[in-house]
């Protein structure tokens, strides 16, 4: 069975569950020793994986991109080379982050990407919390009600309507949030909520 993580043309092949990219071309002048073939063949549908996987960062759950961030993370670094880790964007991001944020200097973004709803009513209740502020340590402009919606949590996405947020407020992509949620329920809740105001 094909696995959604690995690109199109990757399979398992004959070889005890190894990965291969498919190409069997040999170079006849100089034939590669058998290590350095796998290691290069390896490193390429690694390459192409991350390609692929951004593309797959909307629709995977928070379990499996933690997963495969972990994965990501312990690949070896090229020496000599600028390597970018952070091929999840803002999302996988977000993730990491949250994992090293002592639990006072957590805001309503972090509780929203969480899915703590305690939190985030006491934070409503205490009128600590702007519900239509941009978070700051984003590059994205978004706001809470982004991060629910990109999450799927719609008893979020509805607490936080209810305390005023304004699902007509874009990203710096300029996306609302019922556009940057994959959820049906979610994306129908925003756009009620936007109709009822208008």
């Amino acid at each position: 069975m094909a696995s959604p993580f690995l690109p199109a043309g990757a399979t398992t092949g004959d070889s005890g569950g190894e990965l291969s990219s498919g190409d069997d071309s040999c170079d006849a002048e100089s034939p590669p020793s058998p290590e350095t073939e796998a290691s290069r063949s390896l490193t390429e549908l690694f390459e192409k994986a991350a390609v692929h996987l951004q593309g797959l960062i909307q629709v995977a759950t928070r379990e499996q991109l933690l997963y495969l961030y972990a994965r990501y993370k312990q690949a070896p670094e090229k020496k000599g080379k600028e390597v970018n880790t952070g091929f999840g964007g803002p999302v996988v991001s977000s993730l990491y982050h949250e994992e090293t944020i002592r639990e006072e200097d957590k805001n309503i973004f972090d509780y929203c990407r969480e899915n703590n709803i305690d939190h985030i009513s006491k934070a409503i209740k205490s009128k600590n919390a702007d519900v239509n502020m941009k978070d700051e340590e984003d590059n994205e402009g978004q706001t809470a009600l982004h991060y629910a919606a990109a999450c799927e949590f719609l008893e979020i996405v509805e607490l936080l309507l209810q305390a005023g947020a304004d699902p007509t407020l874009r990203d710096q992509d300029g996306c609302l949030p019922e556009e940057v949620t994959g959820c049906s329920a979610v994306c129908l809740v925003l756009q009620r909520h936007t109709a009822s105001k208008a």
